[in-house]
């Protein structure tokens, strides 16, 4: 705390640390509570407040007429809390502590606005603006000659090693060996003699489900001729298989 006054007329120029006025004073008085300030007490502030000055006489407080303002009414607030409470008086002492309080939230927001403000990079300090072009020329040399094909070949190349491969398994038609066994179990009874194989297949002209049916059915007769329901025989190697059902 400083006090500079110019000898040649009566001006006082006050300095109270970072206080800028009255209502500053007050707030570090209320954080020196060390509580929140929605539950500071306002009678402990006033007296705070009203020691304070006490205790600053030496530096001419009387000149500074704000803080003197602020401890008359800080006073008068006082007596109001302390007197009985009258129901006629408006706004009531119980309003004005909570103005008071209101207030002192609102600067203790701005000043930490402001600190959070100043604490941030600045320009020509912590960042620095992009410096302008020089101007300088700029010569252009090309490296490849290549015509149009050959720039689309490469780039087709490219595409070919980074694009994802997708293997897609079309659907084929099968014919399983559930429903083989099933048509061979259900047309071996009408089979009198020796049967080739063939004439159990179902009838197709798609070639493919032709040669899954005909997988299917010779797997189909080993099943069946295991559990002993169908006989098998071929006259030789490569020769047509036939198969009728098993005598009892």
């Amino acid at each position: 705390m400083t006090l500079l006054q110019d000898p040649s007329d009566d001006v006082l120029q006050l300095s109270l640390g970072a206080w800028e006025g009255p209502l500053d004073l007050l707030l570090n008085l209320a954080r020196a509570q060390k509580v929140d300030l929605h539950e500071i007490s306002i009678l402990v502030l006033v007296e705070q407040y009203l020691d304070f000055l006490a205790n600053a006489r030496a530096l001419r407080l009387e000149i500074a007429a704000d803080y003197l303002v602020m401890a008359a009414w800080l006073a008068y607030l006082k007596s109001c809390l302390l007197l009985p409470k009258d129901p006629t008086q408006d706004p009531s002492p119980e309003e004005l502590a909570a103005l008071l309080q209101l207030r002192l939230q609102r600067l203790d927001a701005m000043r930490e606005a402001g600190a959070r403000l100043m604490g941030r990079d600045r320009l020509g300090r912590d960042v620095f603006a992009r410096g302008r072009p020089e101007g300088l020329r700029q010569v252009r040399k090309s490296r490849w000659q290549v015509s149009l094909f050959e720039l689309a070949s490469a780039y087709g190349q490219v595409r070919a090693r980074s694009a994802p491969v997708m293997h897609v398994v079309a659907r084929r038609a099968v014919v399983t060996l559930e429903e083989a066994i099933e048509r061979v179990s259900s047309l071996i009874g009408s089979a009198v003699d020796w049967t080739m194989l063939e004439r159990f297949l179902e009838p197709t002209h798609d070639p493919e489900r032709a040669r899954s049916a005909l997988a299917s059915s010779f797997v189909a007769a080993l099943e069946l001729a295991r559990q002993g329901r169908v006989e098998l025989r071929q006259a030789g190697p490569f020769a047509p298989l036939e198969l009728r059902q098993a005598r009892a």
